[in-house]
């Protein structure tokens, strides 16, 4: 994969964790501090949403299977950069979220990140054998 690719892949993980960010402290109350059947369906949810969409983007940018591991490291860096600034401030980045919360929200992003990096580390490695 060119450089030039892993620099736009990043720029787009960088625009999809701002806007992931803006959406939970949003409607992050409505999901993460509601009854157990609604954060769970959530749960179960959001990482398979966010999966479709890294693989969309991959397929769009044509990135080839033996190099999607690579690709969406650099998609899912700036989030996961990111994440790590928003959970150890939760209340500054997410005012409407209870503090109790941080590991709600921690919890989805961990299902979702090794989700998307699975199923890319999985598809790289069916690639090269």
């Amino acid at each position: 994969m060119k450089a030039s690719e892993a620099a736009i892949l990043f720029g787009l993980g960088l625009v999809i964790w701002i806007a992931g960010t803006f959406y939970y402290a949003a409607y992050g109350v409505a999901i993460l501090e509601t009854t157990g059947a609604r954060y769970w369906s959530s749960f179960l949810l959001s990482p398979v949403i966010s999966a479709a969409i890294c693989i969309a983007i991959l397929k769009w940018r044509r990135i080839a299977p033996s190099s999607w591991a690579q690709a969406m490291l650099a998609l899912a860096i700036p989030g996961m950069i990111g994440e790590a600034l928003v959970l150890s401030h939760l209340t500054t980045f997410m005012p409407r979220l209870q503090a109790t919360s941080g590991g709600k929200y921690g919890a989805f992003l961990f299902a979702t990140y090794g989700l998307v990096l699975g199923i890319a580390e999985i598809v790289t490695l069916r690639a090269s054998a």
